[in-house]
């Protein structure tokens, strides 16, 4: 089998390394990749947001599989395009994958079909709308850009100023570009985050290994929002009366919805809950895998991930074969220094083999490219060091040990990851 990976981040560094592992691949591509993806795949610069590149890409080489990992292509409808073409692909199409490209279009859904959810308190799509009815909400409350913001797009807002503040800066600004044209208001939730994240050909499904994610950029959950500075997976994150009450009130109403609206859901669907005190409740829908989640989940796969996925593309999925290691694993980020807000890139990294020779360690490339022989820093989040063990604690211990042998000018991470609950009120993103 040849695959075809669509990304360059750690979700799918992370991707190409477990299908690395699948007997029967003999080749796998990614594009863009990135300079940690080029030791195991091979790397095709073209964007992954653009569809008539990477069409071009896949008529050339022909993959057996193509497997996107980012939402922009699923947005800008790169699914349809190889569907049209009748090439298997892992990936909603375009009409799905407004799940995620439009925030007031999910809640839409989730009212219509009577998923448990945050009430809205409304859609604006002019600032002053928005500011006007701010005088009727609840506090804090939650403040949703509607389009896609790489993971900046929301806000829990404790009182009128913040919310003001960025109502300002999404919708007069522009901060977010074509993302922030709308907003909408809605109730904050309480409670612990739990990233629901399945797998379906659009008529079954079956659930990943469950993992939380750690959004806030330092230690205590404190400062601004960012796209993930860690994650952990435990199967105490998900007792199996949980579980099922999660499939029963919102999994099986997700998919009967997408089924009556006329949408064949085929891919990746991550749910992001919020456990409450009244029962489990959306947050967000992701039309793909989360990222870090990906980096956690895929260390504790114990399956043929192609023979998976290329099942799932072929409306063939079986369930059954979806076996987990047992005990935990972990991803640390590391981060380049200002990261989530303005970033220097180009910083040498430093230590990566020493890293690399931790047990059970994995260290999986984000933000970073070559230069000759060196690897240097080129995005927000750079690495993702992840690591298994048979308990949490093992695994954490693993994961900070090869931590410690990295180093890049600026070089930040959270030290907290797995360490408790995470209590919040949460808005998703």
């Amino acid at each position: 089998m040849k695959i075809l990976v669509i990304g360059g981040g750690g979700r799918e560094h992370a991707l190409v390394w477990k299908l690395g592992q699948s007997s029967g691949v003999e080749k796998i591509w990614c594009a863009p990749g990135n300079g940690g993806v080029a030791e195991d795949a091979e790397c095709v610069p073209v964007d992954a947001g653009d569809v008539a590149g990477l069409v071009a890409v896949a008529e050339k080489r022909q993959p057996d599989l193509t497997v996107v990992g980012p939402e922009l292509p699923l947005v800008n409808g790169l699914v349809d395009a190889f569907r049209e073409r009748k090439w298997a692909v892992v990936g909603p199409e375009k009409k799905a994958a407004q799940l995620e490209g439009s925030k007031i279009f999910a809640k839409e859904f989730l009212k219509r079909h009577g998923i448990p959810t945050a009430e809205l308190y409304g859609a604006h799509d002019s600032a002053g709308g928005a500011y006007a009815a701010l005088c009727a909400v609840d506090w804090p409350v939650v403040i949703k850009a509607d389009g896609l913001c790489a993971g900046k797009g929301v806000l829990v807002a404790p009182n009128p100023d913040a919310a003001t503040d960025f109502i300002e800066r999404v919708m007069e600004k522009h901060e977010l570009g074509e993302g922030g044209k709308r907003v909408m208001l809605e109730e904050a939730l309480e409670g612990e985050e739990l990233s629901f994240i399945l797998l379906t050909d659009g008529e079954r499904y079956a659930p990943l290994a469950p993992t939380r994610d750690h959004k806030r950029v330092f230690d205590n959950n404190e400062g601004p929002n960012t796209g993930g500075m860690g994650a952990f997976s435990t199967d105490e994150l998900l007792p199996a009366e949980l579980q099922r009450t999660i499939e029963t009130t919102i999994v099986e109403p997700t998919m009967k919805g997408l089924a009556a609206d006329g949408i064949r859901y085929r891919g990746f669907l991550y749910i992001g809950l919020m456990l409450t005190k009244s029962g489990p409740k959306v947050l967000e829908f992701n039309c793909r895998l989360g990222d870090p989640e990906t980096q956690a989940i895929l260390a504790r796969v114990d399956f043929n991930l192609a023979e998976v996925l290329a099942g799932a593309a072929a409306g063939k999925l079986d369930p059954r074969k979806l076996k987990w290691k047992a005990g935990a694993s972990v991803c640390v980020v590391l981060a380049s220094g200002g990261y989530p807000g303005k970033f220097e890139t180009g910083k040498e990294i430093q230590g990566l083999p020493e890293a690399a020779q931790v047990a059970d360690v994995k260290v999986l490339h984000a933000g970073t490219k070559r230069a000759g022989d060196k690897i240097l820093t080129s995005g927000g989040r750079v690495l993702g060091v992840t690591a298994s063990g048979k308990d949490l604690k093992e695994a954490l211990d693993r994961a900070y040990r090869a931590v410690g042998k990295v180093q890049f000018g600026g070089m930040h991470y959270r030290r907290d990851i797995g360490k408790y609950p995470l209590q919040s009120s949460a808005a998703g993103d």
